[in-house]
C-alpha cells in the first residue's frame, strides 16, 4: 500500500472547495486495547469537516456543486429520507455558494416519534434555508424531484438535480480523491492498512474508494463495506455499476471486477434507519472509550461490524484497520429514544 502513487488527476472535472483540507487519520488506542486481539484501529475523520455540521457527503458535493455551478444553475434539488445527512449538507453547500435548495424527503424509515420527524437533520435543513417537500415512504422521490425541476425550469430557473446520496459517478469522484488522500497519509505515517471499512448506503463512498484505489494500483478489495440501506446482493450490483462508471471518469482502469466490491450485510438488522443492539453498543463504546460520536444509521452499524470482526479474530494481531467516520452526528438527536 505504501509504494502506490498518491495522486489522481481529476482536474477535468469542475470542483468547488467545501473542505478545509485532508481530514486527519487518528489512532484509537483505548478502544483497540479494550477490544483486545492486538488489532490497531484507526479512524479517518470525515466527520470533522466544518460546513453544515460535517460529514462525508461534502466530498461528493465538491464535484456536484462544481458541476452545478459550471452549468450556471441557480437551484439544486436532491432527495433522501427524512433524516438524510446528504440533504442537510446539500442545503448547507447551497447556502455557501448562493444556490436555492429544495429537498424531496420521504418517510422511508417507519419511525413516527417527534424526535425522528422534527429533530436532528430536519431542524438544520430549515436553518440552511432549504424548502422541504415531505413525501410518504412509498413515493418515488427522484420522479418528484425531476417533475419539480421541470416546473421550475418552465419559470425560467436553471435547476440541477442531484441523486440519492449524491452518488452519481461525478459525486463518487470525491471518494476516488479520498483514496489518494488515504494513501498519501499512510505514506506520511509510515504505515499501511490491512482494511479500510465504510458503511454502504447509496454506495457512492464505497464505489469511489474502489475506483480510486484501482486507478492507483491498489487492490480495491482493501475496502470492506457494511450494508446499511439494502441487502448485500442489491447493494453489490448498484455499487459495482457506480464503481465502473467512476473508473471510466478517472481513467486508467479497464474495469472493476465483481469480486472487487466486498459488502457484508450482517449489521443491517431490520433495515435502513432501524436501530440494532450492536449499533447501540458501537456508538456507546466509541463515545465512552475515545470521546468520538458515531451516527446511528451509517457509521454506528458499520463500526459494529468492525467490533465483530476484531472479536471473532478475523484480523491478525498487529494489523491496522482504518474506519472512515462518515459523520451524521445530528442524527443522534433524532434517535434519542433508541438510546
Amino acid at each position: 500500500m505504501n509504494n502506490a502513487p498518491h495522486q489522481l488527476d481529476l482536474s477535468a472535472w469542475p470542483r468547488h472547495d467545501l473542505l478545509e483540507g485532508p481530514t486527519p487519520i487518528q489512532p484509537l488506542p483505548r478502544l483497540s486495547a479494550h477490544l483486545g486481539g492486538g488489532v490497531n484501529l484507526f479512524v479517518k475523520r470525515d466527520d470533522l469537516n466544518g460546513l453544515g455540521g460535517g460529514g462525508n457527503k461534502l466530498r461528493k458535493l465538491e464535484f456536484l456543486i462544481g458541476e452545478a455551478l459550471a452549468a450556471n444553475a441557480d437551484t439544486i434539488i436532491t432527495v433522501g429520507a427524512r433524516q438524510s445527512n446528504h440533504a442537510r449538507l446539500t442545503a448547507a453547500a447551497a447556502a455557501r455558494v448562493g444556490l436555492q435548495c429544495e429537498l424531496v424527503l420521504t418517510r422511508a424509515v417507519p419511525r413516527f416519534d417527534a424526535d425522528y420527524l422534527e429533530n436532528g437533520n430536519i431542524v438544520l435543513d430549515a436553518l440552511f434555508g432549504a424548502r422541504v417537500h415531505d413525501l410518504s415512504g412509498t413515493a418515488d422521490a427522484l420522479d418528484y424531484a425531476n417533475a419539480r425541476a421541470d416546473e421550475l425550469r418552465a419559470q425560467g430557473r436553471k435547476v440541477y438535480v442531484c441523486p440519492l446520496g449524491g452518488s452519481s459517478a461525478v459525486g463518487c469522484l470525491g471518494y476516488a480523491a479520498c483514496a489518494a488522500e488515504i494513501l498519501a497519509q499512510a505514506h506520511a505515517l509510515g504505515t499501511g492498512f490491512a482494511r479500510v471499512v465504510v458503511p454502504n448506503g447509496s454506495g457512492g463512498m464505497h464505489a469511489g474508494l474502489v475506483a480510486g484505489f484501482a486507478a492507483l494500483g491498489v487492490d480495491p478489495r482493501l475496502v470492506h463495506a457494511y450494508a446499511v440501506y439494502s441487502k448485500a446482493d442489491h447493494a453489490h450490483g448498484i455499487t459495482l455499476d457506480k464503481a465502473n462508471a467512476t473508473a471510466r471518469l478517472v481513467g486508467g482502469v479497464p474495469g472493476i471486477a465483481a469480486e472487487a466490491v466486498v459488502i457484508d450485510e450482517s449489521q443491517l438488522g431490520e433495515g435502513y434507519g432501524m436501530p440494532t443492539d450492536a449499533m447501540r453498543e458501537a456508538v456507546r463504546l466509541m463515545a465512552s472509550q475515545e470521546g468520538l460520536l458515531l451516527d446511528p444509521v451509517y457509521s454506528g452499524k458499520a463500526f459494529a461490524g468492525v467490533i465483530a470482526a476484531v472479536r471473532s479474530g478475523r484480523h491478525a494481531p498487529g494489523e491496522n484497520v482504518l474506519f472512515v467516520m462518515s459523520g451524521g452526528v445530528p442524527g443522534l438527536f433524532a434517535y434519542r429514544s433508541a438510546f
